[in-house]
């Protein structure tokens, strides 16, 4: 596809988190639309091997950053702006999860760790790319959450209250920003990443045969509906949580009334 072409027409993405997994998925699909891309997480040799997947590697750049850190946040968006020249859509995707099990045995820096980088994260992004780019200019915000924001799942409580918050995150941002700037989630289900591996490794025929739709999502499943969303497509959406996750959330509960 020629530069300027698809639906994102030349527009700047930055995608946090995207040197794997859904994040390095959505950020191709913006690639294939036309997009200039900025990607995003902690190592920068990951990112410049992620590049290089692009097929035209010249419209993505890279930059190292600590998605939980808000001085990091407020250099990210300011070093995209000076270098592409603007942002018009950001994608936050990172998330970390480095506890599993019940919340009475939680320790804080396994607390903190995870609200900073999943929901502390949101706000600091966010509030970046407002003050730098979209307040003047307008935008497009996409937070991915989780179906572990919906429900109760043992193990990961505590990764899901995040990701509850993320979802209500988006409500109270849609409507703050308004109408320059729109702001939607994706709650995605079981997907096939690093990120994920120790919900279905060793297991897969198992825990898809759990799932509606017969498999565990691909992270493509994800960054198809991403580029809808970020694009004019959804021009009239804002403040909304899509649900991408082959059914599952369908299931009946197993209670009786």
């Amino acid at each position: 596809m020629s530069p300027g072409a698809g639906r994102l027409g030349d527009r700047v993405v930055l995608v946090t988190g995207a040197s794997r997994g859904i994040g390095l998925a959505i950020a191709r699909a913006c690639a294939d639309e036309g997009a200039r891309l900025v990607l995003s997480s902690r190592h920068l040799e990951e990112l410049e091997a992620a590049r290089e997947t692009f097929s035209d590697p010249s419209r993505v750049f890279v930059r190292a950053s600590h998605a939980g850190s808000r001085e990091a946040a407020n250099e990210l968006v300011s070093w995209t702006v000076a270098t592409c020249g603007s942002l018009d859509v950001l994608v936050n995707n990172a998330a970390t999860n480095p506890y599993f099990g019940p919340l009475v045995d939680l320790d804080d820096a396994r607390m903190l760790k995870t609200y900073e980088v999943n929901q502390a994260a949101i706000v600091t992004h966010v509030s970046a790319a407002w003050h730098a780019w979209m307040r003047d200019h307008g935008g497009v915000v996409l937070n991915v959450a989780s179906i572990g924001g919906l429900t109760v799942e043992p193990g990961i409580g505590w990764y899901n209250v995040t990701k509850a918050a993320v979802i209500q995150l988006t409500k109270q941002f849609a409507w703050e920003l308004a109408p320059r700037v729109r702001v939607n989630a994706i709650a995605p289900g079981l997907v096939r990443t690093e990120f994920a591996r120790g919900l279905w490794e060793g297991r897969e025929q198992d825990v898809a045969a759990n799932i509606p739709l017969g498999r565990i999502g691909e992270p493509s499943d994800v960054a198809s509906l991403a580029v809808t969303l970020v694009s004019d497509d959804a021009s009239w959406v804002t403040g909304q949580t899509f649900v991408v996750d082959g059914g599952t959330t369908t299931k009946p509960s197993g209670g009786v009334s």
